[in-house]
């Protein structure tokens, strides 16, 4: 009898201990689980400014919480960008208009969304002193550069060149295109190996300011009311699918930088400096950085009108296919406006 009491006093006296025990091991259980983590695209380029200032203060992190680990991947051109989506390298970024309408269209509408704007202006077909350019005839035997082929600077430029009458060598003109990274244009600028160049910012300024160039034609002129998207956000569907509350929390933080550095923009040009310095070992001269943001301005609308426009001019460059392009299903603007809505601002149709 005593020995049975016994038993059972020492049963239920191990209850606690095994109790403790399952929840020690469910809490280091929980804290070995991994966070969630966003691989996010970007170039460092003036153009994709909220990228570049929000890594620097670390807004995004906290943005999207403790338990979600943002990894920075940058890219020269847009085409880079792409190619990563497929294959699944990324999941979200920012990217030029017409890589983003090709990879939609390479992909049947599998593979990207535009989920927001990011910046307009920025582009600028500079030409080098000593070139013997001086009108738009002048551009027939020369050699210009763009960043990579089919990027949106490059098919600027070829659409630029159809419309004055002009064609690339390799289409039967006397023109030589060139896709080179925008450091070996720079390069190529100074040796006098190259003519002109279609270039983002900071590098159509720095071309002007460091290499001896001349902006020949703002891009801005080239568009209603000097307004055409050269930088989006996109998203892989299959992350935006699977992860809404963390792509929404990311848009916060995308509407706050935007907002925050169209009202402040010398802090914005300071910390920008500061990043460009950080992750390509240069920071900008003064002159430099206040003419290259002086052609450009941040924003999270889409301008979707210019997009269609600049994918209509890759169709007829002949990147895109036999097919003229649909692009009905291309935006997604549904968590910004819910994030704008939020802001009480006027949302994107």
């Amino acid at each position: 009898m005593n020995s049975a009491k016994s038993l059972r006093k020492r049963k239920w006296a191990a209850i606690p201990v095994i109790t403790g025990l399952v929840l020690i091991s469910a809490c280091v259980c929980h804290s070995q689980q991994k966070p969630t983590v966003i691989r996010v695209g970007y170039f460092p380029n003036l153009t994709h400014a909220q990228a570049l200032v929000g890594r620097a203060n670390g807004q995004f992190d906290k943005a999207v919480g403790p338990g979600v680990q943002i990894e920075w991947k940058a890219f020269n051109a847009g085409p880079s960008v792409i190619e990563a989506l497929f294959a699944n390298a990324i999941d979200l970024s920012y990217v030029g208009p017409n890589p983003t309408a090709a990879g939609y269209i390479r992909s049947q509408g599998a593979a990207v969304r535009v989920i927001a704007g990011a910046a307009s202006g920025g582009a600028s077909l500079v030409v080098r002193q000593g070139s013997g350019i001086n009108k738009i005839s002048d551009f027939h035997g020369k050699k210009i550069a763009t960043p990579q082929q089919g990027n949106s600077q490059d098919v600027a430029l070829r659409s630029w060149l159809r419309a004055n009458g002009m064609k690339p060598r390799e289409k039967g003109g006397d023109v030589q295109v060139l896709p080179i990274s925008n450091a070996d244009q720079f390069a190529l600028f100074l040796k006098g190996q190259i003519d002109a160049s279609w270039a983002p910012e900071p590098w159509a300024a720095r071309l002007v300011h460091e290499a001896g160039g001349r902006i020949f034609l703002d891009e801005r002129d080239l568009w209603p009311n000097r307004l055409f998207v050269i930088t989006n956000l996109i998203a892989s569907p299959k992350f935006l699918k699977e992860h809404p509350d963390i792509v929404k929390n990311f848009l916060r933080a995308h509407v706050d930088l935007t907002t925050w550095i169209d009202k402040n923009p010398a802090q914005a040009k300071q910390i920008l400096n500061q990043q460009l310095q950080k992750e390509t070992g240069k920071a900008l001269a003064t002159e430099v950085l206040d003419d290259a943001f002086g052609r450009m301005q941040v924003t999270y609308d889409p301008i979707r009108s210019s997009l269609m426009k600049s994918t209509q001019e890759a169709f007829d460059e002949g990147f895109l296919g036999r097919t003229p392009p649909d692009l009905s299903g291309l935006y997604d603007l549904t968590l910004l406006n819910a994030v704008l809505q939020e802001k009480k601002a006027n949302p994107i149709q």
